[in-house]
């Protein structure tokens, strides 16, 4: 009985072991997707505010200005365009760089012009999700194990 407790314990230790590590290690990242977003911009905010994207992916972000002209400038990425009410300004990049960056309007556009600000957040591409499934996989797997070997001790087999 010992020991299958202890071959249990080992098993679900290494799983652990095995799932933490292989977190850390450099898998390839799921697949990058275009994401696109219509920024409206009014004195003085954008809608929406915050944007998330994952690491790799292709970001579209569309200005619309809806009262006088704004700009938009990305913070960390250097990019940066304007647009007057009725025109669509278009900025097209690959969100390389994981972290928060905070984007502001670049044209002066009235007295809280300094006040409008929005937020991307490059999140990291990796399947945490799927490390996660795999352990809880593992772990059940290897609860039942034990328990389906102790039963049948139990049982006289």
């Amino acid at each position: 009985m010992n020991l299958n407790w202890l071959a249990l314990a080992a098993v679900v230790a290494l799983s652990l072991l095995a799932v933490s590590l292989g977190s850390l290690l450099p898998f390839p990242s799921a697949e990058a997707r275009t994401r696109e977003f219509t920024l409206e911009a009014s004195q003085f905010s954008y809608s929406p505010y915050r944007l998330e994207v994952n690491k790799g992916d292709r970001v579209i972000l569309r200005l619309e200005p809806q009262d006088v002209t704004h700009g938009l400038y990305i913070d960390g990425y250097g990019l940066e365009t304007h647009a007057s009410v009725g025109e669509t300004a278009v900025l097209e990049f690959v969100a390389d760089k994981p972290g928060t960056f905070r984007f502001h309007c670049s044209t002066t556009c009235g007295s809280l012009h300094p006040f409008m600000i929005g937020q991307l957040s490059v999140g990291p591409n990796t399947p945490f999700a799927a490390s996660a499934i795999a352990l809880v996989l593992v772990a059940l797997g290897a609860l039942g194990y034990g328990w389906w070997r102790i039963g049948n001790r139990d049982a006289g087999n």
